[in-house]
């Protein structure tokens, strides 16, 4: 992995068992459930998930970028004029955060660590 790429896409869905459903018979898509409320796809290009929700879906993809540091991407993105929506918590598999870029495009960034 390295720093700063996009590393994996992440989607809501108000019914993971369609969206399974859909995007395997659709494109091959390959699926691993963590849960009732989450999966991940993989054969697809590109590294992703799908959580999830109860909520109208108004922005459905979520862009996520990896670092080993998400302590010091995290002032760079205050210092650069970005806002943090949900600072850093723990998920299975590591740690994350989520930010508004100066647009208001949200994004997030993860670690293992």
């Amino acid at each position: 992995m390295y720093n700063n790429h996009i590393d994996y896409i992440e989607f809501k869905a108000t019914d993971l068992r369609l969206i399974k459903d859909f995007y395997s018979n659709t494109f091959g898509w390959e699926f691993t459930d963590y849960g009732a409320s989450y999966t991940s796809f993989s054969a697809s290009g590109v590294s992703g998930g799908f959580e999830k929700t109860e909520d109208a879906i108004v922005n459905g993809v979520l862009i996520v970028l990896y670092h080993k540091d998400l302590k010091t991407v995290k002032l760079r993105v205050l210092e650069n004029g970005g806002e943090i929506v949900e600072d850093i918590f723990s998920f299975p598999g590591g740690k994350r955060f989520h930010f508004k870029d100066p647009s208001g495009n949200e994004l997030a960034v993860w670690s293992e660590k």
